[in-house]
């Protein structure tokens, strides 16, 4: 989308994937030879899994070249370029230099970097991984003499050395230590998910510092749920309705591995997550990552009762019975495609019955799917040929607020009414999402 939100600005990170051009879903390049050197295969699997393509890579431009605009409330923001340029790159950073950067925040040249950059959350990197990764881009991703675009943030507001104190309020910077009463399998899917893989960038709840309110399990806020451009970025703990509950194990990876389970399809910005990072994690990562998010309790709904699917609204939609709210919208426009049972149609179409998202009591993953439509999961190589369609040009807010309602309050699912307020809040601050995907392929 063309207006970022303030949340992208505090989530988005700074390293990817692979030394390949940006291109969008239908111009994938062609698999290259695999990295062979096992310091550099490392370093490209960290890269990967830190996946920050949807930072530093735009389409039509270098891969790593920087570039993305991103929006604060006091002012835009614009990715930097991280290929080995020495001049407009990283090229002059020492191991040194770079571990500052990725796991401490500061610059080579001792400024302060904005928490943009995820380095709360990659202070968990081990030596060896940030070893690896810094062979990877100084070693395999191609220069590219890109400068960097300066900040659009005023005097006086554009000061970083208050973000010094910052981090000594909400950063750790320790290196992730293994629990002793945990297995391996947990402790490697704690690493991930709170190290390189930077969950909680998108999936905790801010403070009023815009501060992430926890950085691991040992706080329940942690992977609780939080917005997101104009998105809720779900729960993961295990929440019964909003939340994991009701997921398996397998549910989990195959969404890290696909993007689609029985329960709905990636949305927002986890398809970037998706396309460019979880579907090339190996499976005992992708494994060890389900492990320890099986292993988080359910911090929004105790005592809740789960869902539970009830036929009432399929049986008025076949009688024609339109008298709840939305029941014409979503038999004009939603039905063909998710079905009058609100099953979809598996695997391609997600149902609605039973989706996490729509059982949040934040609306506004509903109100910006049916505005914006969404983008591409890129899979294998192959992209999704049933994207979600833009509505917005097609219905105004409150036939929206109308149709999300009721997705919101049928076949068993329970959530507070949509206002045409809110809808008018998510399409003032959005444009049409943009088929264009940024995929890099990895070999």
């Amino acid at each position: 989308m063309a207006n970022t939100s303030f949340c992208r600005w505090l989530v988005l990170g700074v390293l990817a994937a692979s030394p390949l051009s940006a291109q969008t879903a239908a111009e994938a390049p062609a698999p290259t030879a695999p990295v062979v050197d096992p310091v550099l295969a490392q370093g490209e699997y960290v890269a990967r899994a830190a996946n920050c393509v949807a930072c530093h890579s735009v389409p039509d431009a270098p891969a790593f070249s920087g570039g993305l605009k991103m929006a604060t409330p006091i002012g835009n923001i614009y990715a930097t370029n991280i290929t080995p340029d020495p001049e407009t790159g990283i090229g002059s950073y020492t191991l040194a230099d770079f571990d500052k950067a990725v796991r401490r925040g500061v610059a080579k040249d001792g400024h302060h970097l904005y928490p943009a950059m995820p380095y709360p959350s990659y202070a968990k990197m081990t030596d060896a991984d940030i070893a690896a990764l810094y062979a990877y881009f100084t070693k395999v991703v191609p220069a590219a003499k890109m400068p960097n675009k300066p900040s659009e943030i005023p005097p006086v507001l554009n000061w970083r050395w208050p973000l010094k104190f910052w981090n000594m309020l909400f950063a750790d910077f320790d290196v992730y230590q293994p629990k002793a009463d945990k297995d391996a399998a947990w402790n490697r899917g704690a690493y991930l998910v709170q190290g390189p893989g930077h969950c909680g960038a998108c999936h905790t709840p801010r403070g009023l510092f815009f501060n992430e309110k926890a950085l691991d399990e040992s706080d329940p806020d942690f992977l609780a749920g939080a917005m997101l451009d104009h998105w809720t970025a779900v729960n993961l703990t295990q929440d019964v309705n909003s939340g994991l509950g009701r997921w398996s194990h397998e549910d989990i990876v195959t969404s890290l591995k696909t993007g689609q389970t029985p329960f709905g399809t990636a949305f927002g910005t986890m398809i970037e997550v998706i396309n460019n990072s979880t579907q090339f994690l190996t499976d005992d990562d992708l494994n060890a990552m389900a492990v320890y998010l099986k292993s988080l309790p359910g911090v929004k709904e105790k005592n809740a009762k789960p869902w539970a699917y009830s036929a009432a609204s399929t049986e008025a939609l076949r009688k024609r019975d339109l008298s709840a709210v939305g029941a014409k919208e979503f038999l004009q426009k939603c039905e063909a495609c998710h079905v009058d049972d609100g099953k979809g149609q598996a695997q391609f179409l997600p149902p609605l019955a039973g989706n996490p998202a729509l059982l949040d009591k934040d609306p506004s993953s509903a109100i910006n799917v049916v505005l914006n439509g969404s983008m591409r999961l890129v899979v294998d190589g192959m992209p999704d040929g049933y994207r979600m369609p833009p509505f917005r040009a097609l219905m105004n807010d409150q036939e929206v607020a109308n149709v999300a309602t009721y997705i919101r309050n049928s076949w068993g699912n329970a959530a507070p009414l949509v206002t045409a307020k809110e809808v008018k809040a998510v399409r003032d601050a959005t444009d049409f999402a943009s088929d264009k995907v940024i995929v890099l392929r990895m070999k």
